[in-house]
């Protein structure tokens, strides 16, 4: 349901609180207390059918004997009686519930039962449900502690959602140690309603909020999960602690939830697909969400760190190395201003050691000179126990000069109890301060991080010279015949015609079934050949002796296909071994590679991509990616191996044809996206040999699907079935189909040739140039959320965009909630008046019909902008004047349309 009622839930202007108690030690006692204690404002109706009051307030017997609607309900009974007040919640109208009681899944069959029996009783009433079995929710700016925590958190801006109460608990218990503001405190359980793509939505939508931090065991919802992440990181960092690396932490989350944890290296991919800033343990996310709740996120990575001490300003050197960075050079200005105020013998670089000696007020003027300095845009200061230096004084002397700078500023007061007072005025200040350099360090790295990771989400991906064809029938028909048989593995040979279909070269194969027809065939086809034992029961050939290279002559084929008939008898009696293949012998390979891809449980299809051949499984250099790819991702999957930096050219290797093996990986990627059938698919060897690269080996393990394409993806592909042609009303043949990322190149055209009145008329202002990252925004879309279609004349010609031209754009977005969608349109001046806007904006309606959800449609129009207000009368849309701004809203509600 995303995020409706989720505002009833964290700004609720009434709280019922069933099983509500006085007694001391017990959950409902907590929950009263909290409440009112944590300064909630709003109408308290405590439930408990044995008491009359409870704190002072008149108590209720039950949900429906209290003559209000609340917004909100705190369930603490026992979870067998949630069912039952649930439907007396979702019958009163009640907005959202937070179920507090444990027993659900995690508990086994019985669990999953009365959870099934909650859901039941809450669907199709609108009622939304966080829990079961958590610790509860908090809303600071609500004065809202609907929680059985044991304080209520200081104000912030950063919002925290964790899967574990224990994990809120001592977050909070720490936040509130060194000073930590939160916007909200989420405990989510079980997730049986909310789950993490619901809060990332609500969270990111808030302005209030500006980081989300979240511990994560297992996930819901995986699809909406990755759309709400892709959106909300572009706009605030997200922190991630998952839970359950290890094989054995995968397990206690398991019977901690009563959810698996799926393969670690995947949820890797996944979050770097999704913008997330991955951490690895507790004290680097508490760590992190310390200095994002403390300090802007950093512009570049250009540290400087000043120091009382040579061996801990080494210590912030090596953690910047494990990132590969160096402090940043400083300028001969700023060492010029250092040499003037410090010793002859100061370190005369970066880390600034200003020595041993310094007193408070060295430490102030060398602050004051590097937070002028404009080559630094992070600034680590850091101090050792020192007999003849205070720390505390230190502290004092600069706490004043870091407060709201436009960079984070941080500190590491390294020691025990002499370093503690100092680490309090730090505090106290809001300014970040870290018992270690390792620590210090590794938390601006994770922000440095996540803007790296927000430039690689904008930037624009180039497009492949050519358009890509595929033959989807011949590979359907393959595929169907496949999946009939008792044994759903492919042969090789019906695997490469599989690949052949999407353009996937591959090393060409024949079947021999007898020693003569070996020997026929590798003649047929030249010297030398390969010959591989043929059978589906044998996956790794070479462990069987199946397979027999660089045979030179017809003896040799004949000894080959004896030897692998007799080795592959031997290795597996039962195997039903068909034949042999033969294959042309290539060169010997300048790189060997492995590609491939799995389905799994989860997040669906994952490409893999790295070292290939027999040490494949020892050295395992290999990525993961999620589909689908474009030119950027595919070179982003390479670009994560050890093997790229080989493939770019090495001493006497020459390069690898890199664009190529980006097609493959996205030809691969469309393949998979088309067949939701394909379990495995692995390519090793894939061979490069100068410029050309194919697969010399290849196996396809199919299994039948519940899931069409393309919805057994976890990121929306491109909806090719939104395309079709279209001709003006003059004539002109035109193709509109949905803007895809590749197309920056065309929208930028488009916009700069625009008069200043269209631009006006379309973003309300006189911009005169496209910022990177509202292009970005514009051409790389989530097509579960938003509609975008483009509308392209196509000339006969290759030219510098492909021979096309953008002719003009449409939009619809839909709000938090999915109920409503704003659209916009936008025609080149050329070509307004002939039909195009309609067409657009048309089929764009037509497309969110079909959403579903989606139930308005509506728009600013400005007065002056008469061809869009003609548009709209045309299609429909009711108009009306804002009597504040003078401009007309344009609305359309389907029901009515």
């Amino acid at each position: 349901m995303g995020v409706h009622n989720l505002d009833k839930m964290f700004q609720p202007k009434s709280v019922a609180v069933i099983g509500a108690s006085e007694k001391q030690g017990t959950i409902g006692s907590a929950l009263m207390r909290n409440l009112i204690q944590g300064g909630y404002t709003g109408e308290i109706y405590p439930v408990n059918p044995k008491r009359k009051t409870i704190w002072n307030l008149e108590a209720y017997p039950s949900i429906p004997d209290i003559n209000a609607q609340p917004d909100l309900a705190i369930i603490a009974t026992p979870i067998t009686t949630a069912s039952r007040i649930v439907r007396e919640c979702s019958e009163a109208g009640v907005g959202g519930a937070v179920i507090i009681s444990a027993g659900g899944k995690e508990m086994g069959e019985k669990g999953r039962e009365i959870e099934a029996e909650i859901k039941k009783e809450a669907e199709h009433s609108g009622l939304r449900i966080i829990g079961p079995n958590c610790l509860g929710i908090v809303s600071t700016q609500s004065k809202l502690n609907a929680s059985f925590a044991g304080r209520m958190p200081l104000p912030g801006k950063m919002a925290l959602v964790a899967q574990s109460g224990a994990i809120c608990t001592s977050i909070l218990d720490l936040s509130l140690k060194e000073k930590m503001g939160f916007s909200y405190f989420v405990s989510i359980g079980s997730m049986l309603d909310a789950d993490f793509g619901d809060m990332i939505d609500y969270l990111g939508s808030d302005y209030k909020v500006s980081s989300i931090v979240m511990y994560i065991e297992s996930l819901t919802h995986f699809r909406k999960f990755m759309s709400a992440a892709r959106a909300v990181s572009r706009i605030k960092p997200i922190i991630a602690y998952k839970a359950g690396r290890s094989q054995a932490g995968a397990r206690a989350a398991a019977s901690h939830t009563g959810a698996l944890a799926g393969e670690d290296a995947i949820y890797d991919a996944a979050f770097k697909r999704a913008g997330i800033i991955r951490v690895k343990t507790f004290e680097e996310l508490f760590d992190c969400a310390e200095l994002l709740a403390k300090q802007p996120r950093p512009l570049g990575s250009g540290l400087a760190i000043v120091t009382n001490a040579g061996g801990p300003g080494v210590m912030a050197v090596d953690a910047l190395d494990y990132y590969g960075v160096e402090p940043v050079a400083l300028s001969s200005e700023t060492l010029g201003k250092l040499n003037e105020i410090l010793p002859p013998h100061w370190s005369h670089g970066n880390p600034i050691d200003i020595l041993g000696d310094a007193p408070p007020e060295r430490f102030r003027k060398v602050v004051e000179i590097c937070l002028k300095a404009r080559e630094i845009n992070g600034l680590l200061i850091m101090t050792a126990p020192q007999a003849l230096t205070d720390p505390t004084d230190i502290a004092k002397s600069v706490a004043d000069l870091l407060q709201g700078k436009p960079y984070p500023v941080f500190t590491s007061w390294m020691g025990g109890a002499d370093m503690e007072k100092g680490r309090e005025i730090f505090n106290e200040a809001g300014i970040p301060t870290f018992d270690t350099a390792e620590r210090a360090v590794r938390a601006f790295m994770d922000l440095h991080r996540y803007g790296k990771k927000i430039e690689m989400l904008q930037e624009i991906p180039p497009r492949l010279p050519g358009k890509l064809e595929f033959e989807q029938e011949k590979a359907k028909a393959i595929i169907q015949k496949g999946l009939k048989r008792e044994n759903p593995l492919l042969t090789e040979t019906e695997a490469k015609d599989l690949l052949t279909a999407y353009g996937i070269p591959v090393n060409p194969t024949h079947v021999a079934v007898s020693e003569d027809e070996a020997v026929r065939k590798a003649t047929d086809m030249g010297f030398p050949v390969a010959m591989k034992i043929y059978s589906r029961d044998i996956t790794h050939k070479s462990d069987a002796g199946g397979v027999k290279l660089n045979l030179t002559s017809e003896n040799d084929v004949r000894n080959a296909f004896t030897r692998i008939m007799a080795d592959a008898k031997a290795y597996d009696p039962k195997a039903d071994i068909e034949g042999v293949t033969i294959q042309p012998m290539l060169r010997r390979p300048d790189y060997e590679l492995i590609l491939g891809t799995k389905k799994d449980r989860d997040f669906g299809p994952v490409i893999l991509f790295g070292m290939g051949g027999i040490m494949t499984e020892v050295l395992k250099d290999r990525s993961l990616a999620l589909p689908p790819l474009n030119r950027l991702l595919a070179r982003q999957i390479m670009e994560q191996t050890k093997v790229y930096r080989i493939l770019q050219g090495y001493r006497n290797h020459p390069p690898a044809n890199l664009m190529l093996l980006e097609e493959i990986l996205i030809r691969l990627s469309q393949l998979v996206t088309d067949f939701p059938e394909i379990e495995e698919l692995d390519m090793n060897p894939v061979l490069v040999v100068g410029n050309d690269v194919r697969a010399v080996d290849a196996r396809v393990l199919l299994k039948p699907s519940d899931v069409p394409s393309p919805l057994h993806l976890v990121i929306s592909s491109y909806p090719n079935h939104h395309e079709i042609r279209a001709e003006t009303k003059h004539g002109d043949k035109i193709f509109i189909r949905p803007v895809r990322p590749e197309d920056a190149p065309l929208f930028t055209k488009l916009f700069y040739s625009l008069s200043p009145q269209s631009v006006y008329f379309r973003f309300f202002s006189p911009i005169k140039h496209l910022r990177h990252e509202v292009l970005a925004r514009f051409t790389q879309i989530d097509y579960d959320r938003e509609i975008g279609l483009v509308a392209i004349h196509e000339s006969s010609t290759e030219g510098e965009n492909g021979g096309e031209e953008m002719l003009g754009v449409a939009r619809v977005i839909t709000e938090a909630g999915g109920k409503k969608a704003e659209f916009s349109v936008l025609i080149s001046d050329s070509w307004q008046g002939k039909g195009i806007g309609a067409a657009l904006l048309e089929r764009c309606l037509e497309i969110a019909k079909e959403h579903g959800d989606i139930q308005k449609v509506w728009g600013i129009v400005l007065p002056e902008n008469r061809n869009m207000l003609a548009l709209g009368r045309k299609l429909g849309f009711t108009i009306q004047k804002d009597p504040d701004s003078n401009d007309y809203l344009l609305s359309l509600e389907f029901q009515k349309a």
